[in-house]
């Protein structure tokens, strides 16, 4: 397969897809700020049976009853050098647990980088997996989404109990 999407539906609305060459480009909300402006990205229809498809549209479907808590997918979002070390830091949050900007900009070595961690984390180009919805304010708050905050409330709300098993781990 060299371009292709599907478009899969979720409790957030729908997911489109998008792979090249065996892995995923693109997993983008129907009401996405940021969404690529040339549709030769999401590149021809494809077919849901196909293997990476169906991988993630199973994949996607147990996270959202609660049964996946880490996905399996081999990923290729495009992005700069700076862009590409925030979304690497997303995907070591673990599912129930929240960052904040500040957090992920410490880890990077520069606490200054907050702001332009904010930027990298908005222009994700691979939502839900990629989980950028796991980084909320320095006091906890729902700030920034670019699918919109009523669909980070929901994420957050579907990984709690995840967060209360790791509060009583303590």
């Amino acid at each position: 397969m060299s371009r292709g999407h599907v478009v899969l539906p979720s409790p957030i609305g729908d997911l489109t897809v998008v792979a090249e060459d065996g892995a995923i480009t693109h997993l983008l909300m129907d009401a996405a700020k940021y969404r690529p402006a040339d549709p030769e990205v999401l590149g021809e229809p494809g077919d849901v049976a196909d293997e990476l498809f169906a991988a993630a549209s199973v994949q996607l479907a147990a996270y959202f009853t609660g049964a996946l808590t880490d996905f399996d997918l081999p990923l290729a979002p495009r992005g700069d050098d700076f862009h590409q070390r925030v979304w690497a830091l997303l995907r070591e949050i673990p599912y129930g647990e929240t960052r904040s900007y500040g957090d992920l900009a410490r880890a990077l070595g520069d606490r200054n980088l907050a702001q332009a961690v904010g930027t990298a984390n908005g222009r994700n180009p691979i939502a839900v997996v990629v989980p950028c919805h796991r980084v909320v304010g320095a006091d906890g708050s729902l700030v920034g989404y670019a699918g919109g905050l009523d669909r980070k409330r929901f994420l957050l709300s579907l990984e709690e109990p995840a967060a209360a098993d790791v509060g009583r781990l303590f």
